[in-house]
């Protein structure tokens, strides 16, 4: 396998709410599903090889501002993605930040209360 990183999870109250919410900040169509017997939104994938996850809906997960940080792809325009965080109801915790030559990335909070990263590599 190419990916030390196989899956995600991003868990949510609202599967709904939440959906809506990074579809409208990454501009994407995520895929809402039945996993053995568990509402799932899968985010789509660019190509063939790219690592993926899901908002979830358990009773054995919560969301969170704390703990592991999952960082999407933003793709090449993150500054329209920042823009569309408050726009869908969600909160910037950190503005886009420079990384050199890795690109840059800004730290949201979902309409969940996860926080979460959104990342561009640089020239984008």
């Amino acid at each position: 396998m190419a990916h030390r990183l196989n899956w995600f999870e991003i868990p949510v109250v609202d599967l709904a709410r939440a959906t809506r919410f990074y579809e409208s900040v990454l501009s994407t169509t995520l895929k809402v599903e039945d996993f053995h017997g568990t509402r799932i939104a899968v985010f789509t994938r660019k190509q063939e090889g790219d690592v993926t996850g899901a908002l979830i809906h358990s009773p054995h997960m919560r969301p969170s501002l704390e703990g592991s940080r999952v960082f999407l792809d933003a793709g090449s325009d993150l500054d329209g993605a920042i823009r569309r965080v408050a726009q869908a109801g969600g909160k910037v915790l950190v503005e886009k930040t420079s990384i050199g030559a890795l690109g840059s990335f800004a730290v949201l909070q979902d309409t969940e209360g996860n926080a979460v990263a959104l990342h561009a590599h640089a020239g984008h």
